[in-house]
């Protein structure tokens, strides 16, 4: 039961946030002002992936400095990264595809987990590990809202966190979905700008964002 309502938990503050910033950090330096520029711009939640060393230093950073911030570990292919990156704060397990030894990993420790799935077979493979919540990735590729109106009917129950090819001009599509929970997106915070430190041009495309979610939810 406690798992359960750990799950519920999240994916009601997933709601609330509705877009999901998506970053590579590769310094941890940058991790507490990103961070405190998200939530400023009304964006309070991140996916840091694990595609640089400085992940996991980057996950601690945010979790110690600016808890109000839900901070997610990305790219996390093995258990093995999933207890780093728990272990450094992470409150959620992201990953590209559905690997059932990680997934198995984090329901046992009730950390909620959300694996990329692209398929039908891949989503009922993550119900039958007792799911509620996966990533459509990369959702554009694999046929975007049309997919997930497609996915509603014979899998009503499940959530999803549609990610890849997610733009400010696709967003509202995505939102509206009954079953979207929220989405997955790199645009707000470019790279360019985070090497520059240019936090403040980080925090009005959050702002943006944020606008873009409110309008589509009404």
């Amino acid at each position: 039961m406690r798992g359960d309502c750990f799950k519920m938990r999240m994916e009601e503050i997933l709601f609330q946030v509705g877009v999901v910033p998506v970053i590579k950090m590769d310094t941890a330096e940058h991790a507490v002002p990103l961070a405190q520029a998200l939530a400023r711009g009304g964006l309070p939640a991140a996916e840091i992936t694990f595609r640089s060393k400085a992940a996991a230093d980057s996950i601690r950073a945010i979790a110690q400095q600016v808890p109000e911030l839900f901070v997610c570990a990305g790219t996390v292919l093995t258990p093995q990264l999933a207890q780093e990156a728990v272990d450094a704060g992470a409150r959620a397990i992201i990953s590209p595809g559905l690997n059932v030894e990680t997934v198995r990993w984090c329901v046992q420790k009730e950390i909620p987990v959300i694996p990329g799935c692209a398929t039908p077979s891949e989503v009922e493979t993550a119900m039958r590990e007792g799911l509620s919540m996966v990533k459509l990735f990369p959702a554009e590729v694999v046929g975007g809202v049309g997919m997930l109106k497609a996915m509603a009917g014979p899998y009503a129950d499940m959530k999803f966190m549609p990610t890849g090819g997610v733009k400010p001009n696709n967003l509202a599509d995505y939102l509206t979905q009954k079953n979207v929970v929220a989405c997955g997106g790199t645009w707000i915070v470019p790279y360019e700008l985070l090497e520059a430190e240019r936090f403040d041009e980080i925090e009005a495309l959050a702002r943006e964002a944020a606008q873009l979610r409110d309008k589509a939810r009404g």
